[in-house]
């Protein structure tokens, strides 16, 4: 670890790499999220000398942004390390405290319970949703906010007619068949000259407005 963050370093500093030196957060951002989804897709594939691979790419983007933080005083890996085991601590203390979790379910909950604590402490989120990222992909964010709903208690959307007939028609579990159900909802928006992505990202923004103002 040390090593990399030496090699990052240097890439950074004057003589080092143009491109490096030029780069910023905003540029690397997309590399970032590029990263990832190349992680994902080397566990689909079950490639594990490809996700030793990505892995690193994606550790690289890590400690790339800690760098860029780092020179303009934010803060350094070092900082970003300590504050991911505190939290890790923290959010576990059916582990490291005196709290119990029988199964998995519990630790979601207490981890919801957790995160909204801390979001009351902070006092930048009055609703659930109001950290769920609007820049997730549409699908993925939709999913997000529909589990928050549901843990919140409030109205995810399930009784809406369409969702009754998605529901009658598909399978519980059946992975196929549901995105089959989607591709084909994708395909007939584009047909019908709507932007499928578009159309989501603005139904979650539309979701995540009306829930957060009935919990202000």
């Amino acid at each position: 670890m040390d090593q990399l963050l030496e090699l990052m370093e240097r890439l950074r500093a004057p003589g080092g790499c143009p491109w490096d030196r030029e780069q910023t957060f905003q540029t690397i951002a997309p590399y970032t999220i590029e990263e990832a989804y190349e992680v994902d897709d080397a566990i689909r594939r079950e490639d594990w000398s490809d996700l030793r691979d990505e892995l690193g790419d994606l550790l690289l983007q890590v400690v790339f942004h800690a760098q860029m933080a780092r020179e303009s005083g934010r803060f350094d890996f070092g900082d970003v390390v300590a504050a991911l085991c505190e939290k890790l601590v923290r959010r576990h203390p059916h582990v490291f405290g005196g709290e119990t979790a029988a199964d998995a379910d519990e630790v979601l909950r207490q981890w919801e319970l957790h995160k909204e604590a801390e979001r009351a402490k902070r006092g930048a989120a009055k609703s659930a949703l109001d950290d769920v990222p609007p820049a997730l992909p549409g699908l993925l964010r939709a999913a997000k906010l529909s589990r928050r709903a549901a843990r919140a208690g409030q109205d995810d959307g399930r009784g809406d007619a369409l969702a009754q007939r998605a529901d009658a028609e598909l399978a519980d579990g059946d992975a196929a068949r549901w995105g089959d159900f989607l591709f084909a909802l994708a395909a007939c928006a584009s047909a019908r000259g709507v932007d499928a992505e578009a159309a989501l990202r603005d139904a979650c923004a539309r979701f995540q407005a009306m829930r957060s103002a009935d919990t202000a």
